[in-house]
Protein backbone atom coordinates (compact mmCIF):
# COMPACT_ATOMS: atom_id res chain seq x y z
CA UNK A 1 0.00 0.00 0.00
CA UNK A 2 1.34 3.35 -0.13
CA UNK A 3 3.25 5.06 2.55
CA UNK A 4 2.14 8.21 4.86
CA UNK A 5 4.10 11.38 3.27
CA UNK A 6 5.10 14.38 5.42
CA UNK A 7 6.29 16.53 2.76
CA UNK A 8 4.55 18.18 -0.35
CA UNK A 9 6.14 15.45 -2.04
CA UNK A 10 4.12 12.23 -3.39
CA UNK A 11 5.15 9.10 -2.28
CA UNK A 12 6.87 6.91 -4.90
CA UNK A 13 3.79 4.25 -4.13
CA UNK A 14 1.22 6.59 -5.17
CA UNK A 15 -2.23 5.27 -5.15
CA UNK A 16 -3.52 5.38 -8.10
CA UNK A 17 -7.48 3.85 -8.19
CA UNK A 18 -9.68 3.56 -11.24
CA UNK A 19 -13.13 4.79 -10.21
CA UNK A 20 -15.91 2.07 -10.85
CA UNK A 21 -13.38 0.08 -12.61
CA UNK A 22 -12.71 3.02 -15.25
CA UNK A 23 -15.92 4.75 -15.76
CA UNK A 24 -14.73 7.15 -18.66
CA UNK A 25 -13.72 4.30 -20.66
CA UNK A 26 -15.41 0.94 -20.17
CA UNK A 27 -19.11 0.42 -18.61
CA UNK A 28 -18.97 0.94 -14.89
CA UNK A 29 -18.60 -1.51 -12.23
CA UNK A 30 -17.90 -4.21 -15.05
CA UNK A 31 -14.81 -7.18 -15.15
CA UNK A 32 -14.10 -5.27 -18.36
CA UNK A 33 -13.42 -2.03 -16.82
CA UNK A 34 -11.30 -3.74 -13.80
CA UNK A 35 -9.59 -5.31 -16.64
CA UNK A 36 -8.95 -2.40 -18.28
CA UNK A 37 -8.27 -0.36 -15.64
CA UNK A 38 -5.47 -2.98 -14.61
CA UNK A 39 -4.06 -2.24 -18.10
CA UNK A 40 -3.68 1.68 -17.67
CA UNK A 41 -1.82 0.79 -14.79
CA UNK A 42 -4.17 1.22 -11.43
CA UNK A 43 -3.01 -0.18 -8.48
CA UNK A 44 -6.27 -0.21 -6.56
CA UNK A 45 -9.59 -1.28 -7.82
CA UNK A 46 -12.39 1.40 -6.57
CA UNK A 47 -15.89 -0.40 -6.42
CA UNK A 48 -19.43 -0.54 -5.29
CA UNK A 49 -21.04 -3.34 -3.54
CA UNK A 50 -24.96 -4.36 -3.11
CA UNK A 51 -26.98 -7.40 -2.18
CA UNK A 52 -29.57 -8.91 -4.24
CA UNK A 53 -32.47 -10.95 -2.69
CA UNK A 54 -30.24 -14.54 -2.28
CA UNK A 55 -27.94 -12.33 -0.78
CA UNK A 56 -25.01 -12.23 -3.04
CA UNK A 57 -22.42 -9.09 -3.35
CA UNK A 58 -22.93 -7.71 -6.79
CA UNK A 59 -21.03 -4.55 -7.88
CA UNK A 60 -23.45 -1.90 -8.47
CA UNK A 61 -23.45 1.44 -7.64
CA UNK A 62 -27.17 1.98 -7.69
CA UNK A 63 -28.97 -0.73 -5.16
CA UNK A 64 -31.34 -0.63 -8.19
CA UNK A 65 -30.93 -0.83 -12.16
CA UNK A 66 -29.78 2.47 -13.23
CA UNK A 67 -31.70 4.50 -16.39
CA UNK A 68 -28.28 5.86 -17.46
CA UNK A 69 -26.78 2.27 -18.19
CA UNK A 70 -29.43 -0.34 -18.10
CA UNK A 71 -31.16 -2.07 -20.80
CA UNK A 72 -33.87 -4.38 -20.00
CA UNK A 73 -34.00 -8.37 -21.23
CA UNK A 74 -36.67 -7.30 -23.58
CA UNK A 75 -34.05 -5.10 -25.64
CA UNK A 76 -35.86 -1.59 -24.06
CA UNK A 77 -34.01 1.01 -21.93
CA UNK A 78 -35.02 1.58 -18.33
CA UNK A 79 -36.50 4.98 -17.75
CA UNK A 80 -35.88 7.36 -15.01
CA UNK A 81 -38.98 6.80 -13.93
CA UNK A 82 -38.83 3.09 -13.21
CA UNK A 83 -35.37 2.76 -11.96
CA UNK A 84 -35.93 2.44 -8.42
CA UNK A 85 -38.50 0.12 -8.45
CA UNK A 86 -35.94 -2.24 -10.02
CA UNK A 87 -34.67 -2.80 -6.91
CA UNK A 88 -31.78 -5.31 -6.64
CA UNK A 89 -32.40 -6.24 -2.91
CA UNK A 90 -35.92 -7.44 -4.17
CA UNK A 91 -34.41 -9.36 -7.36
CA UNK A 92 -32.65 -13.10 -6.93
CA UNK A 93 -29.13 -12.96 -8.34
CA UNK A 94 -29.89 -15.00 -11.53
CA UNK A 95 -32.62 -12.47 -12.63
CA UNK A 96 -30.60 -9.39 -12.36
CA UNK A 97 -27.81 -11.51 -14.41
CA UNK A 98 -29.98 -10.97 -17.56
CA UNK A 99 -30.30 -6.86 -17.60
CA UNK A 100 -27.66 -5.12 -19.74
CA UNK A 101 -25.56 -2.53 -17.91
CA UNK A 102 -23.09 -1.91 -21.10
CA UNK A 103 -24.81 -0.83 -24.49
CA UNK A 104 -27.30 1.79 -23.23
CA UNK A 105 -24.93 4.95 -24.51
CA UNK A 106 -24.15 6.86 -21.17
CA UNK A 107 -24.66 10.50 -21.40
CA UNK A 108 -21.62 11.55 -19.42
CA UNK A 109 -19.10 9.40 -20.83
CA UNK A 110 -19.35 9.54 -24.49
CA UNK A 111 -16.26 7.92 -24.57
CA UNK A 112 -17.11 4.66 -23.20
CA UNK A 113 -16.75 1.39 -25.00
CA UNK A 114 -19.98 0.12 -25.15
CA UNK A 115 -20.50 -3.95 -25.16
CA UNK A 116 -23.04 -6.09 -23.96
CA UNK A 117 -22.12 -7.17 -19.92
CA UNK A 118 -23.91 -7.87 -16.75
CA UNK A 119 -22.90 -6.82 -13.06
CA UNK A 120 -20.86 -9.44 -11.92
CA UNK A 121 -20.61 -10.75 -8.27
CA UNK A 122 -17.89 -9.28 -6.20
CA UNK A 123 -16.64 -13.57 -6.14
CA UNK A 124 -16.20 -13.43 -10.19
CA UNK A 125 -14.45 -10.16 -10.24
CA UNK A 126 -12.05 -11.21 -7.82
CA UNK A 127 -11.19 -14.39 -9.53
CA UNK A 128 -11.31 -13.05 -12.56
CA UNK A 129 -8.97 -10.22 -11.54
CA UNK A 130 -6.62 -12.39 -9.62
CA UNK A 131 -6.15 -14.95 -12.72
CA UNK A 132 -5.58 -12.06 -14.89
CA UNK A 133 -2.73 -10.42 -12.83
CA UNK A 134 -0.93 -13.95 -12.39
CA UNK A 135 -1.60 -14.56 -16.13
CA UNK A 136 0.46 -11.29 -17.31
CA UNK A 137 2.83 -11.46 -14.35
CA UNK A 138 2.12 -8.19 -12.85
CA UNK A 139 2.03 -7.15 -9.25
CA UNK A 140 -1.23 -8.13 -7.02
CA UNK A 141 -3.84 -5.14 -6.86
CA UNK A 142 -5.66 -3.58 -3.94
CA UNK A 143 -9.32 -3.54 -3.81
CA UNK A 144 -11.27 -0.38 -2.63
CA UNK A 145 -15.10 -1.16 -1.73
CA UNK A 146 -17.44 0.86 -1.58
CA UNK A 147 -20.69 -0.83 1.45
CA UNK A 148 -23.79 1.42 -0.07
CA UNK A 149 -25.74 2.08 2.69
CA UNK A 150 -27.99 4.46 4.34
CA UNK A 151 -30.46 4.76 7.53
CA UNK A 152 -32.80 5.45 5.51
CA UNK A 153 -33.09 2.61 3.24
CA UNK A 154 -31.98 -0.15 5.59
CA UNK A 155 -33.56 -3.24 4.82
CA UNK A 156 -34.60 -1.82 1.79
CA UNK A 157 -32.42 -1.35 -0.58
CA UNK A 158 -29.80 -3.54 1.28
CA UNK A 159 -29.45 -5.02 4.46
CA UNK A 160 -28.33 -3.38 8.06
CA UNK A 161 -24.81 -2.48 8.67
CA UNK A 162 -23.64 -5.41 11.13
CA UNK A 163 -25.51 -7.95 8.23
CA UNK A 164 -23.95 -6.22 4.69
CA UNK A 165 -20.45 -6.12 6.52
CA UNK A 166 -20.44 -9.69 7.63
CA UNK A 167 -21.92 -11.02 4.15
CA UNK A 168 -19.07 -8.69 2.51
CA UNK A 169 -16.73 -10.20 4.92
CA UNK A 170 -17.60 -13.56 4.05
CA UNK A 171 -16.81 -13.53 0.40
CA UNK A 172 -13.13 -11.42 1.08
CA UNK A 173 -12.05 -13.81 3.33
CA UNK A 174 -13.26 -16.51 1.03
CA UNK A 175 -11.31 -15.23 -1.39
CA UNK A 176 -8.08 -14.50 0.98
CA UNK A 177 -7.88 -11.27 0.25
CA UNK A 178 -8.27 -8.84 3.12
CA UNK A 179 -5.02 -7.78 3.57
CA UNK A 180 -5.32 -6.22 0.09
CA UNK A 181 -8.98 -4.64 0.79
CA UNK A 182 -10.30 -1.65 2.24
CA UNK A 183 -13.38 -0.96 2.77
CA UNK A 184 -14.64 2.92 2.41
CA UNK A 185 -18.20 4.72 2.68
CA UNK A 186 -20.08 7.83 3.66
CA UNK A 187 -21.92 5.83 6.04
CA UNK A 188 -20.18 5.82 9.26
CA UNK A 189 -22.29 3.14 11.01
CA UNK A 190 -20.96 0.67 8.44
CA UNK A 191 -17.44 1.52 9.50
CA UNK A 192 -18.15 1.76 12.76
CA UNK A 193 -19.01 -2.21 12.93
CA UNK A 194 -16.20 -2.71 10.76
CA UNK A 195 -13.80 -1.74 13.11
CA UNK A 196 -14.85 -3.23 15.78
CA UNK A 197 -15.35 -6.51 14.69
CA UNK A 198 -12.67 -6.64 12.03
CA UNK A 199 -10.21 -4.23 13.67
CA UNK A 200 -7.20 -5.16 10.91
CA UNK A 201 -8.99 -4.30 7.79
CA UNK A 202 -8.25 -0.58 6.51
CA UNK A 203 -11.09 1.90 6.54
CA UNK A 204 -11.87 4.53 4.34
CA UNK A 205 -13.98 7.67 5.21
CA UNK A 206 -15.71 8.81 2.33
CA UNK A 207 -17.12 12.37 2.94
CA UNK A 208 -18.65 14.50 0.14
CA UNK A 209 -19.67 18.76 0.77
CA UNK A 210 -23.16 17.92 -0.11
CA UNK A 211 -22.98 16.64 3.99
CA UNK A 212 -22.43 20.25 5.10
CA UNK A 213 -19.37 18.68 7.46
CA UNK A 214 -16.28 19.60 7.93
CA UNK A 215 -13.37 16.70 6.91
CA UNK A 216 -12.54 16.75 10.73
CA UNK A 217 -16.48 16.86 11.73
CA UNK A 218 -16.79 13.82 9.70
CA UNK A 219 -14.14 12.30 11.53
CA UNK A 220 -14.93 13.08 15.10
CA UNK A 221 -18.63 11.59 13.58
CA UNK A 222 -17.05 8.48 12.75
CA UNK A 223 -15.30 8.28 16.63
CA UNK A 224 -11.94 6.74 15.40
CA UNK A 225 -8.70 7.50 12.92
CA UNK A 226 -9.61 5.82 9.38
CA UNK A 227 -6.45 4.34 7.72
CA UNK A 228 -7.92 6.72 4.68
CA UNK A 229 -9.69 10.03 4.26
CA UNK A 230 -11.50 10.51 0.97
CA UNK A 231 -13.00 13.66 0.48
CA UNK A 232 -14.46 15.09 -2.81
CA UNK A 233 -11.04 16.82 -4.79
CA UNK A 234 -12.68 20.73 -4.36
CA UNK A 235 -12.49 20.00 -0.59
CA UNK A 236 -8.45 19.40 -0.43
CA UNK A 237 -5.94 21.64 0.07
CA UNK A 238 -2.28 22.03 1.01
CA UNK A 239 -3.31 22.57 5.05
CA UNK A 240 -5.67 19.70 4.94
CA UNK A 241 -3.33 17.17 3.33
CA UNK A 242 -0.77 18.26 6.01
CA UNK A 243 -3.60 17.89 9.00
CA UNK A 244 -4.27 14.35 7.86
CA UNK A 245 -0.77 12.88 7.87
CA UNK A 246 0.32 14.32 10.97
CA UNK A 247 -2.81 12.29 12.11
CA UNK A 248 -1.16 9.09 10.04
CA UNK A 249 -4.06 9.28 8.03
CA UNK A 250 -3.52 8.98 3.73
CA UNK A 251 -5.66 11.07 2.14
CA UNK A 252 -7.15 10.29 -1.52
CA UNK A 253 -9.27 12.58 -3.03
CA UNK A 254 -12.59 11.40 -5.33
CA UNK A 255 -13.16 12.11 -8.08
CA UNK A 256 -10.44 13.38 -10.27
CA UNK A 257 -11.00 13.69 -14.16
CA UNK A 258 -8.66 16.12 -15.47
CA UNK A 259 -4.87 16.53 -15.90
CA UNK A 260 -4.63 19.88 -14.23
CA UNK A 261 -6.47 18.65 -11.45
CA UNK A 262 -4.43 15.55 -11.22
CA UNK A 263 -1.07 17.74 -11.37
CA UNK A 264 -2.47 20.15 -8.56
CA UNK A 265 -3.28 17.41 -5.96
CA UNK A 266 0.05 15.30 -6.68
CA UNK A 267 1.97 18.65 -5.87
CA UNK A 268 0.10 19.63 -2.60
CA UNK A 269 0.98 15.53 -1.44
CA UNK A 270 -1.83 13.35 -1.85
CA UNK A 271 -1.06 9.68 -1.31
CA UNK A 272 -3.32 8.62 -4.01
CA UNK A 273 -6.27 9.94 -6.14
CA UNK A 274 -9.66 8.02 -7.73
CA UNK A 275 -10.36 8.78 -11.49
CA UNK A 276 -13.00 7.52 -14.28
CA UNK A 277 -9.63 8.05 -16.35
CA UNK A 278 -7.08 6.28 -14.56
CA UNK A 279 -4.80 6.27 -17.58
CA UNK A 280 -4.69 10.19 -16.75
CA UNK A 281 -2.91 9.00 -13.38
CA UNK A 282 0.69 7.21 -14.76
Amino acid sequence: MVTSCTTNIPSKDFDRQGHRGCRGLMPENTIPAMIKAIDVGVTTLEMDIVFSADKQAILSHEPFFSHDITTKPDGSFVGDQEEKSLNLYTMNYEEIKKYDVGMKPHPRFPDQVKMKVYKPLLEEVIDTVEKYTKQKNLPQVYYNIETKTASKTDNVYHPAPAEFVDLLMKVIDLKKIRDRVIIQSFDVRTLQYLHQKYPGVKTSLLIEPAEMISINGKIKELGFVPDVVSPEYHMVSASIVNEMHKENMKIIPWTVNNITSINTLKSIGVDGIISDYPNLLQ
